[in-house]
C-alpha cells in the first residue's frame, strides 16, 4: 500500500526533475509520489476526479478532490472523525472494491484529496451508454461482482454502508469485463451532499434514507436500481421533472416507469426483490443465491456456495506454457447414442484435464480438473454455449470467480479451443492449438462425426 502523505514527516520524496517542468502536471502530492493532471475524467456535484500519475510504481490513477463543508472543517473533531473514516477505507482489500492508495486533508483548499486506481474503461453509466446491445448474460456476471462486492462491506464489523451506490461509481475494465465498486463510505462527505443537494443521487436512495433509521440495505435497494438502469439503459425516474417529483414518488413508494418496461417476468421480479420495502430485502449474501444470478453459474454444485472460495494450487506445478503439449484421448462414458457406444474426449496439458461428450450438443457440457495440493483435484463442471461464448471469455470468467493464477487462463482456452476444434465442425479457435494436440490411443476430429 502507498505511504500516507499525512503521516510523512520532513524527508519528503521530491518528485523527479522533469515533471516540474511538465505543463500538463497541475499539482504533486505532498511525497513527491503522485502528479495530477489538468485532464478532468468525472465530477459531481462535490467531486472533480483528475487523471493522475504514481511516479514510483509508474502507473496511470485517479486523483480525486473532494469539497468538504466550513463545519467539518472547523472543528478538530470532525476533521479527526473525517480522516479516521478515510483511513478504514484504505484498509479494505477486496477484487471488487476499488483500491485506495493514499488520501489527505488540504486544510487550504478544504478537500479531501484521494488516490484510486484508474479504471479506463469508466464507469458502468458510461460504459453501458457507449455498448447498447449488452446480453442479460453480461448483466448477471457484474451484479454478481457487484454484490459480491457490498457483501463484503456489509460484512464488516461495523457494517460499511456505500450510501451512495449507483452506476457512475460502480467502474469497469472492458478488456475482461471486471467490475469494482467505488466512492464508498465517506459518510460525512456523504451527508452534506445529501442535505445540501440531493439532485443526481435522489433516483438510487432507499426512502428509509430520508430518516434518520436505516441500516446496509439501503445499498441494496440502490443495486436494484442500478440493475433497472442496466438492464433498460434509463436512468431511474427519467420521466420526472425535477428532484421534487422523484422525491414525491419515492415517499410514496412509486416504482419508476422503467420498471414496467421490462417484459422478461424473471428479471423485473429479481430487480423488484432488491426494491421491495426494508423488512422484505434480502441482503446480498442471500441475493447471491437467487436462480437468476445462478443461470450463467460455472460451477455446477448444488452443494457450493455461489461466493467461491479460491483455489489453492501446488506451488511445484510444473507447466511451461510454451511447450507443453495437449494430449487427446478417447474413453467409452458406458453410454448408448443412436444404437451406438458413446465416447467421452479427453484433453490434458499439464495437470489440468477437460472431458466432454463426443456427442456434442448446444450447450456444449463440459468438465474441467484443476490439480490442487495433495494430489487432488477440483471438478468444475460448465456450460459453453456455441453462439455466444469463446473459450477466452469463458476461460477468464474462471479465473476471476475462482481466483486462478492468470496463466492457467491461457491453458484453460486452450483446451477448449482444442475440445471444439475435435468436435465441432468449422470451429473457429481464439488461442493457437493446432501444434500443440498430440494424440494418445484414438483420436477422432469433427470431420469423422
Amino acid at each position: 500500500m502507498a505511504p500516507d502523505p499525512e503521516a510523512v514527516g520532513g524527508g519528503q520524496a521530491e518528485p523527479p526533475d522533469q515533471e516540474e517542468d511538465d505543463p500538463d502536471v497541475d499539482e504533486v502530492d505532498p511525497t513527491g509520489r503522485y502528479l495530477r493532471y489538468k485532464e478532468i475524467i468525472g465530477s459531481g456535484a462535490f467531486k472533480t476526479v483528475y487523471k493522475g500519475f504514481d511516479a514510483v510504481d509508474g502507473i496511470e490513477v485517479a486523483w480525486a478532490k473532494v469539497e468538504i463543508t466550513g463545519r467539518i472543517m472547523g472543528s478538530p473533531k470532525e476533521l479527526q472523525r473525517l480522516k479516521t473514516e478515510i483511513q478504514l477505507l484504505r484498509s479494505l482489500q477486496h477484487k471488487h472494491i476499488l483500491k485506495l492508495y493514499a488520501s489527505w486533508v488540504d486544510n487550504k483548499k478544504r478537500t479531501v484529496n484521494i488516490i484510486t486506481e484508474l479504471f479506463t474503461s469508466g464507469n458502468l453509466r458510461q460504459y453501458r451508454t457507449k455498448h447498447k446491445k449488452v446480453d442479460m448474460k453480461a448483466m448477471r456476471r457484474w451484479a454478481k461482482q457487484i454484490l459480491i462486492g457490498l457483501a463484503y462491506l456489509h460484512d464488516q464489523k461495523p457494517p460499511i454502508i456505500h450510501r451512495d451506490l449507483k452506476c457512475d461509481n460502480i467502474f469497469i475494465n472492458g478488456n475482461h469485463g471486471k467490475v469494482k465498486i467505488g466512492d464508498f463510505g465517506l459518510a460525512m462527505v456523504m451527508q452534506q451532499r445529501k442535505t445540501q443537494s440531493i439532485q443526481g443521487t435522489l433516483e438510487f436512495m432507499a426512502p428509509e434514507l430520508f430518516g434518520e433509521n436505516y441500516n446496509e440495505l439501503v445499498d441494496i435497494y440502490s443495486f436494484g436500481m442500478c440493475m433497472l438502469e442496466m438492464v433498460t439503459g434509463e436512468c431511474p425516474y427519467s420521466e420526472c421533472q425535477g428532484f421534487v417529483q422523484i422525491y414525491k414518488k419515492i415517499s410514496e413508494g412509486i416504482k419508476p416507469a422503467a420498471l414496467s418496461k421490462i417484459k422478461d417476468l424473471e428479471v423485473r421480479s429479481f430487480i423488484e426483490s432488491c426494491l421491495a420495502s426494508a423488512p422484505d430485502r434480502l441482503p446480498a449474501s442471500e441475493l447471491l443465491k437467487s436462480p437468476f444470478l445462478l443461470k450463467d453459474d460455472i460451477i455446477n454444485d448444488k452443494t457450493s456456495n455461489p461466493v467461491q472460495e479460491p483455489i489453492a494450487f501446488p506451488q511445484n506445478l510444473d507447466l511451461d506454457l510454451d511447450v507443453t503439449p495437449i494430449f487427446v484421448s478417447l474413453l467409452p462414458n458406458g453410454t448408448v447414442c443412436d444404437g451406438k457406444e458413446s465416447f467421452s474426449l479427453v484433453l490434458r496439458r499439464g495437470g489440468f484435464v477437460l472431458e466432454g461428450d463426443m456427442s456434442v450438443k448446444n450447450p456444449v457440457k463440459l468438465l474441467l480438473r484443476i490439480p490442487v495440493p495433495n494430489g487432488k483435484c477440483k471438478n468444475i463442471e460448465f456450460a459453453f454455449e456455441l453462439e455466444k461464448d469463446t473459450s477466452l471469455s469463458v476461460a477468464t470468467e474462471m479465473v476471476e470467480e475462482l481466483e486462478l493464477p492468470s496463466w492457467s487462463m491461457s491453458v484453460v482456452a486452450k483446451l477448449i479451443d482444442a475440445f471444439l476444434l475435435k468436435t465441432v465442425r468449422g470451429w473457429k479457435p481464439c488461442v493457437q492449438v493446432g501444434q500443440m494436440i498430440q494424440a494418445v490411443h484414438n483420436t477422432v476430429s469433427a470431420d469423422g462425426m
